[in-house]
C-alpha cells in the first residue's frame, strides 16, 4: 500500500512540475507579444514551490530556463535566478507565510526583488557589461543614468530594482491564486526538508551528504572552470595571435625589402613611402581588435624605425628614430638581431599589455631588413575573459543549486527516511505483552521498504530479526509460563505439606498470601517504601509468602497439633520454626544459579520465614531485631500472619470477631508492629474485610 501511495505521489509532483514550466513558459511568451514591461517567466516556480515545496520548485525553475534557452541562449544564464526564486518560497511556505493572503506575503516579495532585480542586474553587467542591460530596462538604465547616478552599474541595479517589484508583486499574487485553486487530489505531499541538522552527536546523514556532494560539485566545478577558462584562454590567444599573423605578413607583403634602407635614408621623400604608410594606415583602423602597427630595423643599439603609424590616442614615431630595447624583449633580441622569425609573443611594459607579432621582411639576397609588427591589445581579451568565466560561473550556480536540492531529496526520500523509519520502530520495540509485539510486528512490516538496494536488504534483516525475536520471547514465555505454574505448584505442595500436619492453621498459609498482596498495593497508592516496594517486590512476597511456615515441617506434630496451651519448652520448640525455615529456603538457594531468582525471590521468602514473628519493638523472635531492622516483606508478613490467626478457628480457639481483631492489630501499632504497615492494613479495611468472609 506504501508502494502504492509513493507511486501516486510522484505522479502528482511530476504533474505539478509540468504544469509550472508550461505556466512560466506561457506566460513568458504572453507578455512578450504584447509587449508588457513584465517578465511573468516565474509564476508557476512560485506556485509549484508553495504546493510541492523545494524539489518540484526547483525543477520548474531550472527546466524553464533551459527550455525558453534553446530559442535565446542567454536565458540560461538566468537560470540561477528562478532556481534561488523557488527555494526561497518553499522556505516561506514552510514558515506558512502562503498559508492566506496577508501583509505578511510582502516579505517573500521583496526576497524576490532583491534576486530577480538586484542579482539578476549583476548577472546582466556580468554579461553585457556597462550596455544598460535587456530592453525592457535598459530605457529606465538611461533615465535614471542621465539624471541621477552616472554610473552604468547602479543605474542598471536601480532600473532593474524597480521593474521587478511590480513585477515579482503581481507574479506572486498570481501564483498564490493557482495554489488556492490547484485542485487537492493533485497537490503532492508538500516536502519539508532541512539542508542539515546538527547536535551533540554530530551532523546528520543529510548534513553529511551535502557537505559530499558541495565537495565533489565544488570540486568538479572548479576543475571545469579552470580547463575549460585556460582552453578558451589559449583558444582566445591562439585566435589573436593568428589575426595578427596574418595582418603582419599582409602588411609586410607591401614592403620591398630592398628598399627599407632608402626607406631609413631619405624616409618620406622615397618612392612608395608615402603609399605604404596610407595603406598601413587603413589597415590600422580596419579593426577595433589592432593596437598598433609599426615596422622596426632591429640593430644592435635599439628598433629603428621605418613605420610607426599614428593612432588617435598616440602619435606614432618618426622614421629613423632609435627605441632602446624593453626589458621583456631581452630572451628574443638574438633571433631578432639574426632575422629569424620568432612566435606571438605577449609583452606588458611601456605600451600597455599587448600580443605583438613580428614577421620579417627579406631583401632580394634573402637578408632580413626588417620586421613588421601588429600589436593586439591584450585587455579586450581579458574583458572575453571575465565575460566566459562569468557565464560559466552562473551557469554552473544554477546547475549546482538544482543538483544539491535534487540529491537532497533523493538522500532523503531513498536513504534518511527509510533509516529513520527503521530506527524509530527499532526505538518503539515493545515485547511486554502479546499485543505489543503483535503492533511491533505490524509497524516493521507496515514500512514497506522497496529501495532495491542495501536499505532494503537492511530492512529486510531487521523484519526477520524482528520476527524470530518475536518468535524466540513467545516460546521464552510459554517455557517461564510453564516454569512459573510448576514453581507455584511446588511452593504450594511445600505449604500443603506443612498444612496436612498442622491441623490448627488450616488455610492460614493461603490466606496470608491475600492480605499480603492488599497490603502492598495499599502501600504502593500511599508511596510508601517507595525506594523498596514496587510491583516486582509486591509479586515477589506475595508468591513467596505461602512459604512463611515452612520451617514447621521440622516441629513435631505432637506440639504442632497440640489443643491446649504450650508448656514453655514446647513453646521453645515451637519458635525454632522461624531459623529452621530460613534454613530450609538457604538450602534451596544453593542449588539456583539464577541470581534475580535467588536474590529477590527466594531472598525475600528468606526474610519472611525468618523474621515474620519479630517484633517492632524489638522483643520478638528469633533474632530480636526492632523497627527498620526487620526487613519490610517481614515486617508486612506479621500483620497478615496474626490478623489471619486471629480471625482463624483454631484448636485451641474460636475464630475472633472482624472488628476485635482489627482492633488488636491497631492497639499493636508501633510496639508489635510497624506503623506504616498497620496504616495501610487499617486503611484497605473493606478489602480485608471482604478477603475475610471469603477465606473463613
Amino acid at each position: 500500500m506504501n508502494n502504492i501511495n509513493k507511486k501516486h505521489e510522484d505522479l502528482r509532483s511530476i504533474g505539478l512540475v509540468v504544469f509550472g514550466i508550461l505556466l512560466n513558459l506561457v506566460c513568458g511568451k504572453v507578455v512578450s507579444l504584447l509587449n508588457l514591461p513584465f517578465y511573468f517567466d516565474c509564476i508557476g516556480t512560485i506556485a509549484a514551490a508553495i504546493t510541492g515545496g523545494f524539489m518540484p520548485g526547483v525543477l520548474v525553475g531550472f527546466f524553464t530556463n533551459i527550455l525558453s534557452g534553446i530559442t535565446d541562449y542567454t536565458n540560461l544564464y538566468y537560470g540561477v535566478l528562478n532556481v534561488l526564486i523557488a527555494l526561497v518560497t518553499a522556505y516561506f511556505s514552510q514558515q506558512h507565510y502562503f498559508k492566506k493572503f496577508t501583509w505578511k506575503m510582502i516579505i517573500p516579495v521583496i526576497s524576490f526583488v532583491l534576486i530577480g532585480g538586484g542579482i539578476g542586474s549583476v548577472i546582466t553587467w556580468g554579461l553585457y557589461g556597462n550596455t544598460m542591460g535587456d530592453e525592457l530596462a535598459s530605457s529606465l538604465a538611461g533615465k535614471i543614468y542621465t539624471n541621477v547616478v552616472q554610473d552604468a552599474f547602479w543605474a542598471q541595479m536601480y532600473a532593474g530594482l524597480i521593474m521587478d517589484l511590480p513585477d515579482k508583486l503581481i507574479s506572486t499574487i498570481l501564483a498564490f491564486l493557482i495554489y488556492k485553486a490547484y485542485p487537492k487530489k493533485f497537490k503532492p505531499q508538500r516536502d519539508s526538508f532541512h539542508l542539515a541538522s546538527f547536535s551533540k552527536r554530530g551532523i546528520s546523514l543529510s548534513g553529511k551528504i551535502i557537505i559530499c556532494v558541495t565537495m565533489i560539485f565544488g570540486v568538479a566545478a572548479a576543475v571545469v572552470t579552470y580547463v575549460s577558462f585556460r582552453q578558451f584562454r589559449d583558444t582566445l590567444v591562439n585566435s589573436e595571435a593568428q589575426y595578427a599573423t596574418d595582418t603582419a605578413k599582409f602588411a609586410a607583403s607591401m614592403i620591398d625589402g630592398d628598399m627599407v634602407d632608402e626607406y631609413l635614408e631619405r624616409k618620406d621623400s622615397a618612392e612608395g613611402y608615402f603609399r605604404i604608410k596610407r595603406y598601413y594606415g587603413l589597415i590600422l583602423n580596419s579593426s577595433d581588435r589592432i593596437q598598433y602597427l609599426y615596422v622596426y630595423q632591429i640593430q644592435e643599439d635599439g628598433c629603428h624605425i621605418v613605420f610607426d603609424i599614428d593612432t588617435p590616442d598616440t602619435p606614432g614615431s618618426e622614421t629613423g628614430e632609435v627605441i632602446p630595447f624593453d626589458e621583456s624583449f631581452d630572451p628574443y633580441i638574438e633571433d631578432l638581431l639574426a632575422g629569424r622569425e620568432i612566435d606571438p609573443i605577449i609583452t606588458d611594459d611601456t605600451y600597455g599589455w599587448l600580443l605583438s607579432s613580428y614577421v620579417p621582411v627579406y631583401d632580394s639576397n634573402n637578408r632580413c631588413k626588417c620586421y613588421v609588427c601588429v600589436d593586439v591589445s591584450m585587455p579586450n581579451i581579458t574583458d572575453v575573459e571575465r565575460t566566459f568565466t562569468f557565464r560559466i560561473t552562473t551557469l554552473l550556480m544554477g546547475f549546482f543549486i538544482t543538483i544539491l536540492t535534487l540529491s537532497v531529496y533523493l538522500a532523503k526520500r531513498f536513504i534518511v527516511t527509510p533509516v529513520n523509519n527503521l530506527a524509530k520502530v527499532a526505538g518503539e520495540f515493545a515485547y511486554t505483552d502479546d499485543e505489543a509485539r503483535k503492533e511491533t510486528l505490524d509497524s516493521i512490516k507496515d514500512l514497506e521498504i522497496k529501495t532495491g538496494d542495501e536499505i532494503e536488504h537492511l530492512y529486510n534483516a531487521m523484519a526477520k530479526t524482528t520476527r524470530d525475536t518475536v518468535d524466540y520471547i513467545n516460546q521464552s514465555q510459554r517455557k517461564n509460563e510453564a516454569i512459573s505454574t510448576f514453581q507455584s505448584g511446588m511452593i504450594n505442595v511445600m505449604a500443603d505439606l506443612v498444612e496436612s500436619r498442622d491441623q490448627s492453621t488450616g488455610e492460614h498459609i493461603k490466606n496470608t498470601s491475600s492480605y499480603v498482596e492488599i497490603i502492598c498495593e495499599e502501600l504502593i497508592k500511599e508511596g510508601k517504601f517507595s525506594d523498596i516496594l514496587d510491583e516486582e517486590f509486591k509479586n515477589n512476597i506475595v508468591s513467596s509468602a505461602p512459604m512463611h511456615d515452612i520451617g514447621k515441617i521440622k516441629v513435631s506434630d505432637t506440639i504442632l497439633n497440640k489443643p491446649g496451651k504450650f508448656e514453655p519448652w514446647e513453646y521453645e520448640i515451637m519458635k525454632t520454626h522461624a531459623e529452621e525455615g530460613a534454613k530450609i529456603i538457604r538450602t534451596v538457594k544453593k542449588t539456583v544459579e539464577n541470581e534475580e531468582l535467588k536474590e529477590n525471590y527466594l531472598g525475600e521468602a528468606e526474610n519472611m520465614a525468618h523474621y515474620h514473628h519479630e517484633k517492632w519493638n524489638g522483643k520478638g523472635y528469633p533474632c530480636g531485631l526492632k523497627g527498620e531492622e526487620i526487613p519490610l516483606s517481614a515486617r508486612i508478613m506479621a500483620v497478615a500472619d496474626v490478623f489471619d490467626a486471629l480471625v482463624a478457628v483454631r484448636v485451641y480457639k474460636p475464630a475472633m470477631p472482624f472488628e476485635k481483631a482489627v482492633s488488636i492489630i491497631k492497639e499493636g501499632s508501633g510496639d508489635h508492629f510497624d506503623p506504616d504497615v498497620v496504616e495501610a492494613f487499617v486503611n484497605a479495611e473493606e478489602k480485608i474485610r471482604a478477603v475475610t468472609e471469603k477465606l473463613h
